[in-house]
């Protein structure tokens, strides 16, 4: 490959130090296969001006979270008419936001837990009967998380009705609309996806928290989640699963790559949770892991993932 790189990562987002690692592995791969690479830090000061000067031909985009995965930095490289890793400004700005691609997935009958959506300005008087209300439209236990943030920041699973001001108010914290859903008792699992229009789904991974939920702590700490691939689920579910990552993939009009979660109930149905137009990409990450299990070793797939951008 003659192209020069850029691996735009770190940002602003409160997914910064994970951006960081997840920009450290990928510029690692690039320079062992002797590409020409650098890596840029959008929350410097000179960032437009190294851009400009820098003449890349394409970015890696390996920004989590806000100003990075949600369609920002796509619509300035758009702009810049520079060539760049992953989905377009809408497929990222629609996955980014978990109450907009929860409508679109239940207008294309994709399968997702039933939810409600609050918003920071009308919960200002903490009403006691809209809690009454989502218990009895929803049930216990509960799912409370931001719109607008990934790593599982922000997100709680209540038990108890008294619980739930507490969530509303830590979900509260991160963004100005939240998401109130069912809780879906059963497995977790997530599909990735590689490609623009021939598409690879790469075997399933089951997740399997040693404690607990699998929240930010045990999505970034060595030994506290157990993955299994290729995930030990029914052959049928299996491959409903996979259909129903595809078609999540596909409606969203995700490009390049994509890790879609779902969760299976006790009966076997899957639930997509979200879509995840950017996952982490350490050597240890979910997308990763999963491509290794396919046969693509790291390096093969970060310059996949760079192919992709350049179709």
């Amino acid at each position: 490959m003659d192209e020069k790189v850029a691996v735009v990562c770190g940002g602003r987002s409160a997914e910064r130090e994970i951006s960081l690692k997840t920009g450290k592995a990928i510029y690692k791969a690039l320079k062992s296969s002797n590409i020409d690479v650098i890596q840029l830090d959008p929350q410097a000061d000179n960032f437009h001006q190294i851009l400009k000067e820098t003449e890349i031909d394409v970015a890696f985009i390996a920004l989590h979270g806000r100003y990075g995965e949600d369609g920002t930095i796509q619509g300035l490289f758009e702009i810049e008419d520079i060539p760049y890793t992953g989905s377009g400004v809408l497929a990222s700005a629609l996955a980014m936001d978990k109450v907009i691609s929860k409508k679109l997935f239940k207008q294309e009958e994709i399968c997702t837990p039933t939810f409600e959506v609050l918003n920071k300005n009308n919960w200002q008087n903490k009403d006691e009967n809209l809690v009454e209300k989502l218990v009895d439209n929803l049930g216990l236990p509960l799912v409370v998380k931001p719109a607008l943030e990934g790593s599982s920041l922000g997100l709680s699973i209540v038990d108890k009705a008294e619980d739930i001001i507490n969530a509303i108010d830590t979900a509260f914290e991160y963004d100005t609309e939240i998401l109130i859903e069912e809780y879906i008792d059963g497995k977790e699992i997530t599909v990735g996806v590689l490609g623009n229009q021939e598409l690879l789904i790469l075997p399933i991974i089951e997740i399997k928290p040693k404690e607990g939920i699998y929240d930010f702590t045990a999505k970034y700490t060595k030994g506290m989640t157990e993955f299994i691939i290729p995930a030990q689920i029914d052959e049928e579910v299996y491959r409903e699963s996979e259909k129903m990552a595809y078609k999540a993939y596909k409606e969203l009009k995700c490009c390049g790559m994509a890790r879609v979660d779902l969760i299976l109930s006790t009966n076997g149905k899957p639930y997509v949770l979200e879509v995840n137009t950017i996952p982490g990409m350490t050597e240890t990450s979910l997308l990763p892991q999963a491509s290794k299990a396919a046969g693509i070793e790291f390096t093969e797939l970060v310059i996949k993932i760079l192919e992709y951008a350049l179709e």
